[in-house]
């Protein structure tokens, strides 16, 4: 069931980039047995090798994608299409994850997490990088 998850997760994200000053790719994420418990910020620097003293912001999966998925009418038409598959990302992430959690780590290069539950207690979801100077 996990397995199927990340693969969904990986399908829909496949080929998209996070536009910010630099563009990154996404990344898909499985943390075996770690949903039993609430994800605090310790676990979660744990989790990702971050130093414990990095910044942790964190923010609603709507306003993470805010400028990709939304059409505007100065697109042209490869821009529409990656805003459908956006669109289609953020439904796959709502569809098979619950409680889902944004997390921006660090400052300037931001490792950004998109953290759900999977059904089976894991902690699965898609990460990537953002830069804001």
């Amino acid at each position: 069931m996990t397995n199927e998850i990340t693969e969904k997760l990986r399908k829909a994200s496949e080929g998209l980039l996070m536009m910010s000053e630099s563009e990154y790719p996404f990344e898909v994420f499985l943390w075996t047995d770690q949903g039993q418990n609430n994800l605090t910020n310790q676990k979660l620097l744990q989790l990702t090798t971050h130093p414990l003293e990095t910044l942790i912001e964190e923010v609603e999966l709507d306003y993470l994608f805010h400028n990709c998925a939304e059409e505007k009418e100065w697109h042209d038409e490869g821009q529409k299409q990656d805003v459908q598959k956006f669109q289609t990302l953020i439904k796959t992430l709502k569809d098979t994850l619950a409680d889902i959690k944004v997390y921006r780590l660090g400052t300037v290069k931001i490792d950004v997490y998109v953290v759900g539950k999977t059904p089976s207690g894991d902690l699965a979801g898609i990460s990537t990088v953002l830069v804001e100077t």
